[in-house]
């Protein structure tokens, strides 16, 4: 593949994701001025569930934030598991379901709350022609939310148990491993929406080293995307990784978010004076004199007898368990 090929591609990538980005920053703000709009209604109707399709859940509560469920059944138990999340912001929701579909699952659920088929929709043009009020579409009754969220309850699957301790501890280990797996996706994902949110800024700074040690190589390189190797503790053998996925059997997200802003800092000072400021408050601590005294020299001599302490770097060389 010739570099003009890869500069094409390239240029398309970086487009793509700028347009991406452009995207979800107007639907959000679409969404938002929605909400503000409707954020009365919302509240006096107690909340609106927009999805019920099993397995996809989604409703809206009074003060705007939105419940999010999935079900799929579990290959461990063989029984239907479910997981809820809480979209707080505009911005998360857009990031998970189409705007547009967002917008018909309102739509659907205001016709669905007032009783009416699917034609004539409750606008208030047609509500008037028709001889009828808003007030009158909309009928109060009980809490539409408050139901839904009751529903739910009643589907959530009844917790595991067992007639022995042996069969109850194999149970909870498989179980331990099935949360173990769902943090590490879950952690993946994490990685990646970062990885798309840093492209077009990696790409001004180009590669940047985070870790460079004996048996870790970590950097985030100009396309925005993290890219490691690591020194396999059986096999003493440089091991890639290249996906989210593999990147986090090895590395938890916050330590590496932590530590790329740790290198940006120290690659960029301006960029935080703050930390710059304390490291020259500790570095120049006792300097200012010129002279040391017999507590500073005592401590020297102490930590001169010290023996060396184990790179910290050994103990992360094995995957997280």
């Amino acid at each position: 593949m010739d570099t003009s090929r890869n500069d094409l591609l390239g240029e398309i990538a970086a487009d793509a994701a700028l347009e991406r980005s452009d995207f979800l920053v107007q639907s959000t703000d679409q969404l938002r001025r929605f909400l503000e709009a409707n954020k009365n209604r919302i509240a006096e109707l107690g909340g609106l569930t927009l999805i019920d399709e099993d397995p996809d859940y989604l409703s809206i509560a009074p003060d705007l934030t939105f419940r999010s469920r999935t079900r799929f059944i579990d290959d461990l138990t063989g029984e239907w598991t479910s997981e809820t999340e809480v979209i707080e912001t505009a911005a998360e929701l857009v990031e998970l379901y189409n705007p547009a579909d967002i917008y018909s699952a309102f739509a659907e659920a205001a016709r669905d709350a007032a009783g009416l088929g699917a034609e004539p929709t409750a606008t208030p043009d047609l509500l008037e022609g028709a001889g009828i009020s808003i007030d009158e579409a909309i009928p109060t009754g009980p809490d539409p939310y408050a139901a839904a969220a009751d529903d739910w309850a009643a589907a959530q699957p009844i917790p595991l148990d067992a007639e022995d301790d042996e069969l109850a501890a194999q149970r909870l280990y498989d179980l331990a491993l099935e949360f173990q797996e769902r943090s590490q996706r879950s952690e993946a994902r994490l990685l990646e929406q970062f990885e798309d949110g840093a492209a077009l800024l990696s790409a001004r700074i180009g590669d940047m080293i985070i870790n460079d040690d004996d048996d870790e190589r970590l950097t985030l390189t100009a396309a925005g995307e993290f890219r490691a190797e690591v020194l396999t503790e059986e096999e003493n053998e440089w091991r890639p990784l290249a996906t989210a996925d593999e990147l986090v059997e090895y590395y938890d997200p916050t330590d590496v978010f932590g530590d790329l802003a740790d290198a940006l800092a120290e690659a960029y000072p301006s960029i935080a004076p703050e930390l710059n400021a304390a490291a020259d408050a500790t570095n120049g601590t006792g300097a200012a004199s010129g002279e040391a005294g017999d507590g500073d020299v005592a401590e020297a001599d102490a930590e001169a007898e010290e023996p060396d302490e184990v790179d910290d770097a050994d103990a992360e060389d094995a995957p997280r368990a």
